[in-house]
This record gives C-alpha cells, sequence and structure tokens, in this order.
C-alpha cells in the first residue's frame, strides 16, 4: 500500500520525503489555505520536490469550470491529479479529463455507489472519507471493504485513496482490506512509526550498551 501525505505545508512533505516512505501527496483548498501562501506557489513547490501522484482540487461547481481549471492544474506538471467533487458535474468533467489523458481522484465519496460510479466514469483514483463518517456514526472502513469488493467484481482499475484518516488504525485496517493508497496528516504518518515497546527496548539497549568494555564507537 503507497503512502500519501495529506497537506500543504512543504516542511512536513520534506521530512516525509527524508524518512523515504512518501508514494504521494494530496491538498485540497483548506489544506492549502493553512498555509497563508498563494495557491500556485505552494501547489508549483510540492510538485518540484514530489515525484509521485499530487492530487490538486478544483473549485468550480460546473462541468465546463472544473475541466477549464484542470487542464490548467495539468499544465503544472505530468504528475497533476486533478481532484473533482462527487457530483454528476465532476462526473461529466472526469470523463472529459480522462479523455485527455489528465488523471483524475474524484473526492469527498461516502458511499460505495459513489465510488463505483467515479470508476465507471474512468476516475485514475477514488477518495473514500472514512473519518468523516466515522463522525456520523458510520463505518468508514466498511465502506472501504465495500468498494475493494465492487472494483475486484468488476476488475475496475481505479486505484482506492482511503482519505481522512485520523489514527494509525485506519492505515492499518486500510492496508488489510487491499486498498492501494492511504493518504494521511503528517501527524499520523509520525505515529506510525511509535511503539512504548520499541522506545523502552532502545532504551534498554543503550543502558546496556554502556555497560560495554572497550566499546568500538
Amino acid at each position: 500500500m503507497q503512502f500519501f501525505l495529506d497537506t500543504g505545508m512543504i516542511d512536513e512533505i520534506k521530512q516525509a520525503l527524508d524518512w523515504g516512505i512518501l508514494d504521494g501527496v494530496t491538498t485540497n483548498p483548506s489544506l492549502i489555505a493553512k498555509t497563508g501562501r498563494p495557491f500556485m506557489e505552494v501547489v508549483k513547490e510540492i510538485l518540484k520536490l514530489v515525484d509521485g501522484p499530487v492530487s490538486v482540487e478544483t473549485v468550480a461547481n460546473d462541468a465546463k469550470g472544473m475541466v477549464e481549471q484542470g487542464k490548467r492544474l495539468a499544465e503544472l506538471g505530468d504528475n497533476v491529479v486533478v481532484k473533482i467533487p462527487m457530483t454528476p458535474e465532476g462526473i461529466k468533467a472526469v470523463q472529459e479529463l480522462e479523455s485527455e489523458g489528465i488523471p483524475t481522484n474524484v473526492t469527498l465519496v461516502f458511499s460505495p455507489v459513489q465510488a463505483l460510479i467515479a470508476g465507471k466514469a474512468g476516475a485514475s483514483f477514488v477518495s473514500p472519507f472514512v473519518g468523516r463518517l466515522d463522525d456520523v456514526s458510520n463505518d468508514g472502513m466498511k465502506i472501504v471493504r465495500d468498494i475493494v469488493q465492487i472494483f475486484n467484481n468488476y476488475e475496475i482499475d481505479t486505484q482506492i485513496i482511503v482519505a481522512s484518516v485520523r489514527h494509525p488504525m485506519h492505515v492499518l485496517e486500510a492496508a488489510l482490506i487491499g486498498a492501494d493508497i492511504c493518504t494521511m496528516p503528517f501527524d499520523v504518518m509520525k505515529k506510525l512509526f511509535h511503539h512504548p515497546l520499541t522506545d523502552r527496548g532502545i532504551e534498554l539497549f543503550l543502558k546496556d550498551w554502556e555497560k560495554v568494555p572497550q566499546r568500538p564507537f
């Protein structure tokens, strides 16, 4: 399973790249607004840093506007993926953009049928939002399980990006289910490294190391 970072913060992306585990980035208007910087400036910098897919969202409500914005975004780099909302107008835009070789990511997906529609439209990626579903007393990961099964049933090539991830258990469940990608906040990615027994083990080993005579380093 690939790890994407859901952020607009350049420092977070650089740190994840330094760890060597970053496969791509997803952004949205809210995340970029948090940077306090011009939209295009942030997007261009991310694209220079990241070799993998970078999802950048359109903000139009109609298919024509989404396509126009999507084409403009695609000109910024070969790894741009245009994020399109799960609406009838969005699905129209997905089909046009994909027909021109521009990859799309259908976002704000909250049901397996919505994901199926995105797959039928030829979307490159689909993003079910598990955390937001959990927030309203739904089982977000069950939606992902259903999408995986449906896509397997019909050999749909659309990749599943598990989004709106809130904690490491979401990442674990996504991997067990067989999702293609999990996109997560930087804080969640950091937590993946940690376990109290790992920390305790390192502490004990270092204490014992101090007792070793003639240490070479």
